[in-house]
């Protein structure tokens, strides 16, 4: 079972809010990372989307 979009999108704003609670400059920028690639894999989970759905 795949994530989907908004699951992605959720998960990125908590590791955006985890990233600003971190103790370190390390686990800021891995957080801010994982943000960015979550986001990442909604968009092309919502280009997949709208290259198969009928026009």
């Amino acid at each position: 079972m795949s994530k989907t979009t908004k699951e992605l999108k959720k998960q990125a704003l908590k590791a955006e809010v985890a990233a600003k609670k971190a103790a370190d400059e390390t686990t800021t920028e891995e957080l801010k990372a994982l943000a960015t690639a979550f986001r990442a894999q909604a968009k092309v989970i919502k280009q997949k989307k709208k290259k198969t759905s009928p026009a």
